[in-house]
């Protein structure tokens, strides 16, 4: 049987590890070319070594439109045009709303919600000139309710939702889907360092425990192969934390 992806070209942000990661060797696996963008230079290029010549390393900083240009022009002239973009790449802080500094406010935006926008705006070109595309980008929980000590995080998560429906009603007309992924509690180098106070969190969740970046790689496969009625919608891989939390057993 045919991978569901061959032939496509896919650019992952924040692929070099973690869910990213996860994201490209899912889309390597289903037959799609698929682009590793990072600023972590090694691992990316480590990975890219890994999944073997479908998968290629390019150094990218998120925030930089014409880093974007010319990483979306190169990879249509020697690739092939992008058709899926992942817009993955994202950094947490803590800091509250009286605490933080406006500096560091300004860089998670710059980072979770200018990047993401920058590359919607690159790209969604070239994905209309191929006659349709989807585009992932990605959530959190704490873009579905408030959490505290995370102001910048909290903010720039709830706009990549707005940004997404904003994107899937302008990019309809160019048969473009557009979605928004809620990741959960997932066992990745970001949640590394506070792990165990996330294994406390989840005992309350339906599904008790962290995830397996393979599952929201799963999820994301069927946003690309299967969801083809469906645009502007979240879809979530949180264990179920949404839906509300269990009593803890007496």
């Amino acid at each position: 049987m045919q991978p569901a992806l061959e032939g496509r070209t896919a650019l992952v942000t924040g692929g070099a590890r973690g869910l990213g990661a996860a994201y490209a060797r899912m889309l390597t696996e289903e037959g799609a070319s698929v682009v590793i963008a990072d600023v972590l230079d090694e691992p990316g290029e480590a990975l890219a070594d890994e999944l073997g010549p479908r998968a290629g390393y390019a150094h990218l900083d998120v925030t930089d439109h014409d880093q974007w240009k010319a990483l979306v022009a190169e990879t249509s002239a020697t690739v092939g045009p992008i058709t899926i973009l992942i817009n993955n790449a994202g950094v947490h802080s803590f800091g509250t709303v009286q605490g933080d500094s406006l500096a560091n406010f300004r860089r998670v935006q710059e980072i979770n919600v200018h990047g993401a926008f920058m590359g919607i705006n690159t790209v969604a070109p070239v994905m209309a000139g191929a006659k349709g595309g989807v585009i992932i980008n990605v959530s959190s929980t704490c873009g579905i309710i408030g959490y505290g000590d995370q102001a910048a995080y909290v903010t720039s998560k709830w706009a990549v939702r707005g940004l997404t429906k904003a994107a899937a009603l302008d990019l309809a007309p160019d048969n473009i889907r557009v979605f928004v992924i809620v990741p959960g509690p997932f066992a990745t180098p970001m949640t590394a360092p506070f792990r165990r106070e996330l294994e406390q969190l989840v005992r309350s969740q339906p599904v008790s425990r962290v995830g397996d970046p393979r599952e929201a790689a799963k999820l994301v496969r069927y946003l690309c192969v299967d969801a083809t009625y469906s645009t502007g919608a979240e879809f979530f891989a949180d264990g179920g934390a949404m839906t509300g939390m269990s009593l803890p057993e007496a």
